[in-house]
């Protein structure tokens, strides 16, 4: 049986070359996380739940452009968008594509698991997948097997290109490393690659002989378009048929605020339609409330629900107390994502926060803000490599799961689920060198 120590060297052994995130580090486990059976079921359950909520929200978001719900629906979703890129993207040719891969953020407290966010374009496909299989080597019962993350990302992707923009040139190596594993299992049956990793700046695209669409995987978000020189002939070609882009290109679906429009009293009756009423309760209890940060004057008689005042500015005078609230940018933001624009209430003086509030209801026309409860993470312990002494030493922190779910012909999968363990003195939950990152597995 293999000490600790043993298998941190089969994991560093097993590292790729070229790395699998450029310029970013973290801390090695010689164990998964462990997940009970009765949390496996529930995270096996959401994948179904939250693709048709995606599903839902691309639907809502087409009702309401055609008249047929609420104008202000996609007007709220519309809000900083070039015109060009709505009027491309409602084209009825790309109506019903929806993102493939759905990765929640999910803080597990000590009354279950909240959603803090849905990411369609997420980072950490090839990592979890390079997890999962390096922990599988070890015997480690990986949730969704040594190989659930590559055969998830076959199902929705069997061949194409994997555009990466320079913006999210982080995440670069992984997904070549990801491209490399599936084209070498394939062997000599292939002549060409399964997946070709490209820059999205100087992509050109492929001509066919046989008028069949290249596929492309889209791993850059729709804010970095004016960057990206091959953004107008990927879209021309689209229209064209002669490319099928995954995700999307639907700016609406980059959204944080769809956890804000899932709890608008107005539209509750289409969430329980579109949704059913068991998937909809069961949402209701994962999803934390969360608000649209809208300037527009309310009525002297009203007050903003749950937070009961009347102003948005009144947030400035909460305690410290009240202010277990996190404030960030919806989307379609270079600063939108990595956890770079996103404000907890309560590590903040009343001043910043203040004045947070305050960039919140300027930049409403630009990017709308959400306002979202804060639940604090339980405290959870996992072993470490420290490598300053090079001693398995023990973390008390609080957990991140990412699960990766991919949908391919209606049916929605579980690949894999991403633990990030971070220290306990840290509030917001992300990738840092000093978290752990380990795949989940079955708990023994």
């Amino acid at each position: 049986m293999l000490s600790d120590l043993d298998k941190i060297a089969a994991i560093r052994a097993a590292f790729p070359r070229e790395g699998l995130f450029a310029e970013k580090d973290w801390l090695l486990s010689p164990e998964p996380f462990p997940l009970d059976a009765a949390t496996v079921a529930e995270l096996e359950k959401l994948g179904h739940r939250l693709s048709t909520f995606v599903r839902a929200c691309n639907d809502l978001y087409n009702l309401s452009a055609a008249g047929r719900q609420p104008g202000w629906i996609a007007e709220y979703l519309d809000r900083g968008k070039p015109r060009e890129l709505i009027d491309f993207a409602r084209d009825r040719m790309f109506r019903d594509a929806v993102p493939q891969v759905i990765r929640p953020d999910i803080v597990l407290t000590e009354n279950g698991f909240t959603i803090a966010e849905l990411d369609s374009v997420p980072g950490g496909i090839g990592l979890t997948a390079w997890l999962n299989k390096t922990y599988a080597q070890l015997g480690a019962d990986v949730i969704g097997g040594a190989d659930g993350m590559i055969e998830g990302f076959r199902s929705i992707f069997p061949e194409g290109d994997i555009l990466v923009s320079s913006e999210a040139a982080t995440y670069k190596p992984e997904m070549e490393w990801l491209a490399e594993t599936r084209n070498s299992e394939l062997g000599t049956r292939s002549e060409t690659p399964a997946w070709k990793v490209a820059d999205a700046e100087t992509y050109t695209v492929p001509r066919s002989q046989f008028r069949v669409p290249r596929s492309i995987y889209r791993f850059f978000e729709l804010f970095d378009l004016p960057n990206i020189g091959s953004a107008q002939s990927l879209m021309e070609s689209a229209l064209r048929g002669d490319v099928r882009i995954t995700p999307p290109i639907k700016p609406w679906m980059e959204e944080k605020m769809w956890l804000a429009l899932f709890w608008m009293r107005p539209l509750r009756e289409f969430w329980r339609r579109a949704l059913r009423e068991n998937h909809f309760l069961a949402l209701q209890k994962m999803i934390p409330y969360s608000w649209i940060v809208d300037p527009t004057p309310l009525p002297q008689h009203a007050a903003i629900p749950r937070l009961d005042i009347h102003d948005w500015r009144e947030l400035g005078a909460f305690s410290q107390k009240e202010r277990a609230l996190i404030l960030k940018i919806s989307g379609f933001s270079e600063v939108a994502w990595g956890s770079r624009a996103v404000f907890l209430g309560q590590d903040m003086p009343h001043a910043e926060w203040r004045a947070v509030i305050e960039r919140a209801l300027s930049e409403f026309d630009a990017h709308p803000f959400v306002l979202q409860e804060f639940h604090k993470g339980k405290l959870f312990e996992h072993p470490y490599l420290d490598p300053a002494s090079g001693a398995i030493r023990t973390m008390q922190g609080r957990v991140r799961l990412c699960p990766y779910y991919f949908t391919a012909e209606n049916e929605t999968r579980l690949g894999g689920v991403l633990a990030t363990i971070c220290p306990a003195d840290k509030k917001l939950l992300h990738g840092m060198k000093d978290a752990i990152m380990v795949p989940c597995a079955l708990a023994k």
